[in-house]
């Protein structure tokens, strides 16, 4: 099996308590039955908006990142699949889908 990552994109701040709880429950099962198949290596965590940025050879720290609420990642997870194939095919029940939200998913390159 290859590792991949999953980056979750898209943010929506203004749910209610209730809808947060809804969507946290779809979060959950989906995760979940991937996880009970084998394919979940780690669950990682929500990100919380906002952050600092360091780049350039001088090392600048700014405040970011700096894109729309619907281009940030939000979270992560690691995923075990067959090909790149596959792990698109199990991204395709993500509840982030539902709030217009996308899924990016990368293999994770296994150093020797």
């Amino acid at each position: 099996m290859n590792e991949f990552v999953y980056l979750y994109r898209g943010y929506e701040e203004s749910a209610s308590p209730g809808d947060m709880q809804q969507k946290t429950a779809k979060w959950m099962t989906w995760l979940k039955e991937l996880s009970d198949k084998g394919h979940v290596k780690a669950l990682g965590e929500p990100l919380l908006p906002g952050g600092m940025v360091v780049k350039g050879k001088k090392k600048q720290v700014i405040d970011g990142p700096y894109a729309e609420a619907k281009d940030l990642v939000g979270g992560y997870s690691i995923i075990l699949a067959r090909d790149i194939k596959q792990a698109v095919e199990f991204s395709l029940g993500c509840p982030i889908f539902e709030d217009g939200g996308s899924v990016e998913v990368r293999q994770i390159r296994q150093l020797d």
